[in-house]
């Protein structure tokens, strides 16, 4: 099978939280865009972020909102010099079962658990995409944690107007667009770094 992540990594970004935040509810500025009865509003810098990682990346989108709901939100933040390599909601996701652990790190409700959703990229890899050159971006640790070495986690985005984190988000992921094996590398704490970096350049 031919390796399609050969020569660029794939990077599969979250929507809602990540890039967009869709409320019921009207904030104190207008709307970006709605779909349906939701008022969505794009994060800052997302379309200067979206050009500065377009063509160093193959790009997806992978969210565990309804597939409906998906393809209407990336056909409205995507530009047209984008093409992605899959758009998928909830329906490729797996819903497991875990139990809760309480504050002691203690398990509760051990047989009955709760269902919940999660992103395998076990799925991406059966489409001839090498896991070594995935980075998967989403704002939920849960939904990507049997593939942590792939992620990198923003903060949860709800509509506030300063937020910054797509300006920092986009260099640090182009730090790692050349890296053979992405798992390898520690990204905790990747704002920080960028921050660090981004003093040191000035001072």
């Amino acid at each position: 099978m031919t390796i399609k992540n050969e020569h660029k990594t794939l990077l599969i970004l979250d929507l809602d939280e990540t890039l967009i935040y869709a409320t019921s509810e009207t904030l104190e500025r207008p709307a970006d865009f709605t779909i349906a009865h939701y008022q969505v509003y794009k994060r800052p810098y997302l379309d200067a972020f979206l050009q500065q990682i377009r063509e160093h990346f193959l790009i997806a989108i992978w969210s565990s909102a309804s597939d409906d709901y998906v393809e209407a939100i990336t056909g409205e933040i995507l530009p047209a010099n984008i093409e992605p390599e899959f758009i998928w909601g909830r329906s490729r996701g797996t819903f497991s079962r875990r139990p809760r652990i309480d504050e002691y790190g203690y398990y509760v409700d051990l047989y009955s658990g709760h269902y919940r959703l999660t992103k395998p990229l076990k799925k991406v890899k059966r489409l001839g995409y090498d896991l070594r050159r995935i980075l998967i971006v989403d704002d939920s640790p849960h939904k990507v944690e049997q593939n942590y070495g792939n992620a990198v986690y923003p903060t949860a985005y709800t509509g506030q107007p300063g937020d910054k984190e797509l300006k920092f988000l986009a260099p640090y992921l182009l730090s790692l667009k050349d890296e053979p094996e992405v798992r390898r590398i520690e990204k905790r704490g990747w704002r920080r770094k960028i921050e660090l970096s981004n003093g040191a350049d000035q001072g």
